[in-house]
């Protein structure tokens, strides 16, 4: 057999075998992580669970990393270890731009593609980010305050000043308070990566009373609210109005019993499924220069921001979500 016709015969071979194979652009050595700022709480759990369904229709390697607990340094640091194992692509969730953005920087320096989503750190060479459009979320939720109070009251919020998707809801309720000059925030509680600090300060601002008493509770993060909630059940008030953030099944049921208003509901699961797909085409299909600023290019390859949605969710559609939750336990 000739040099040429055993090509040929191999070409058509491997063809053959791909087919009865169902052999496709993926494989197992294609590893993929995600970065969550929190493994532990319910929220990343949904994402875990998206990121795996994705990883699985395609056959590859995925693998959720991150902290157990808020710890933006041990986020970076978890971070760097799997940018050293040189995987297909990254997903991560900015707990705090300003030290997660040089490494960012240096995985995409590397050649390792890296999409941010759920909180986004957008002065980096990150390649574009998926999730919650946050100062909607906040509008939505302030909104609701705003007709719930009448346009008048004392508010509070419970959050993480730093991180960036929780600041750009604040900055979502402000935008919108800003029509109600009745409104007044009182303060911005720092429950510093602690959601179990806000049981203690409901005590607080409950003892307030007269001109000064705090008519509306807000927690801008996924686990402060079922505190809050709890503080104002030990005492049983039911007079002020508290907005919480994400639908795990404990702030559904809050939400069902009416101590919590109204919670805002974002998608991790569509956030992390959509991520990997778009980490596995940029790695089979690799953009030059990976570095460029896509940004400002109206030529990119790239989005700016794919929205995954965001919904407020009440007594009046909070069952069939609830069922759901309850179903998947």
């Amino acid at each position: 057999m000739s040099k040429l016709s055993k090509r040929i015969f191999f070409a058509l071979l491997a063809g053959v075998l791909s087919v009865l194979t169902g052999c496709t652009r993926h494989s197992k050595s294609e590893q993929y992580y995600l970065i969550a700022t929190n493994t532990a709480v319910p929220y990343w759990k949904s994402a875990a669970a998206g990121f795996a369904a994705a990883g699985a229709e395609y056959g590859v390697s995925v693998d959720t990393r991150g902290p157990a607990g808020l710890n933006p340094q041990a986020e970076v640091d978890e971070f760097k270890a799997m940018v050293a194992r040189k995987p297909a692509g990254i997903l991560v969730s900015v707990a705090n731009a300003n030290l997660m953005m040089p490494e960012i920087d240096a995985a995409i320096a590397a050649g390792i593609p890296v999409i941010t989503i759920d909180s986004d750190a957008p002065a980096s060479k990150r390649l574009y980010f998926i999730g919650t459009n946050n100062l909607e979320a906040g509008r939505l939720g302030g909104r609701r305050v705003a007709a719930r109070l009448n346009g008048k009251g004392n508010v509070v919020f419970f959050t993480n000043p730093g991180q960036p998707n929780l600041d750009e809801r604040l900055k979502g309720y402000q935008d919108i308070f800003a029509a109600f000059p009745g409104i007044k925030v009182v303060e911005v509680f720092d429950i510093k990566a602690d959601p179990g600090s806000a049981l203690d300060q409901v005590a607080v601002y409950l003892a307030r009373t007269g001109p000064a008493k705090i008519d509306a509770f807000i927690c801008l993060d996924s686990r402060s609210g079922s505190n809050v909630a709890e503080g104002l059940k030990r005492r049983n008030v039911t007079d002020r109005v508290l907005i919480t953030m994400d639908v795990d099944t404990d702030t559904l049921k809050l939400v069902g019993d009416g101590t919590i208003d109204s919670t805002i509901s974002q998608k991790p699961y569509t956030m992390a499924f959509l991520g990997l797909k778009a980490l596995d085409d940029i790695y089979h299909y690799p953009v030059k220069p990976l570095a460029a600023d896509y940004g400002l290019d109206p030529d990119s390859p790239f989005p700016a921001f794919i929205d995954t949605g965001v919904a407020l969710v009440d007594k009046t559609n909070l069952d069939p979500i609830l069922k759901k939750q309850l179903a998947n336990q």
